[in-house]
């Protein structure tokens, strides 16, 4: 496990670099089509967050960068932190909207240290919208039902501030707001009479409403003309219940951090370029 120290003096030096990528950006150029085949992304990678909400531990987990356009077309922005789906209406639309679903681990007694209960592995299904109000500007909202586990409703609204070229490098910087419902609220920062007992905290019962505000950065670079990095660094800090809840002031912590890296490479299928 990786403690928040580490993961925030790594944050602080990668952060300051794709910062300086930002800063040095030029302006977006238009994209050329080709209507012949497409191109696949496919990479591997790895990356750290917390073990549970509100853990002040981390793990190591893979990071699988995917994608998929035609060829001739640059890349699509999407966010690492964004779930697994597609948009109904296509890519590269100023509007869209989609299924989605992802996967929240299992939450076990021994990462937390306490009898506090355990919370399975979790199937979230749901949707997203997202608009583009301006060429450089994504707004993303999601909201997703946990199909076991922790059976609660879960989402966000994000906004991403984009620069890119048509060829080396694009980079994001934005915030996150993190919504559930009492159901997820009581599965990860809930004191049931039980627990109390057993673990000497006080009662707790969480409601609805925010629990993490913060913010993202993602960062993809072609290293050569058919592969290339892409990572991520994000920070949130539990809000409301979250933030009061006993389970995260005696064993967890309300600064959440999350952070990966990954290396990708890209080929042509059915048709390549012109």
């Amino acid at each position: 496990m990786i403690k928040t120290s580490i993961l925030f003096r790594s944050a602080a030096l990668i952060g300051a670099a794709a910062l300086s990528t930002l800063a040095a950006a030029p302006a977006f150029a238009q994209e050329e089509e080709s209507p012949r085949g497409w191109t696949v992304t496919l990479g591997p990678g790895a990356q750290a967050y917390p073990n549970y909400p509100g853990a002040d531990s981390y793990g190591i987990r893979p990071l699988f960068i995917v994608g998929f356009r035609r060829a001739g077309t640059r890349m699509p922005f999407e966010a690492l932190d964004d779930s697994i789906g597609f948009g109904i209406l296509g890519r590269d639309r100023s509007f869209n909207f989609g299924p989605v679903a992802r996967v929240q681990d299992k939450r076990r007694e021994e990462d937390v240290g306490a009898p506090v209960g355990e919370v399975a592995r979790t199937f979230e299904a749901g949707g997203f919208v997202e608009v583009f109000p301006v060429r450089n500007l994504r707004i993303r909202a999601e909201l997703r039902q946990g199909l076991g586990g922790h059976d609660g409703m879960v989402g966000y609204l994000g906004a991403d501030l984009i620069a890119r070229d048509d060829t080396t490098y694009m980079f994001s910087i934005g915030p996150r707001v993190r919504w559930a419902d009492g159901d997820y609220h009581a599965a990860y920062f809930g004191v049931t009479p039980a627990v109390a007992a057993a673990t000497g905290l006080a009662a707790f019962t969480p409601g609805t409403g925010i629990y993490a505000v913060g913010g993202q950065a993602n960062l993809t670079y072609k290293i050569g003309r058919n592969w290339g990095m892409q990572g991520y660094l994000g920070y949130e800090r539990l809000m409301r219940d979250a933030s009061d809840s006993p389970i995260v002031r005696a064993f967890g912590s309300r600064d959440q951090f999350s952070g990966g890296a990954g290396v990708f490479i890209e080929f042509n299928v059915g048709g390549g370029h012109h």
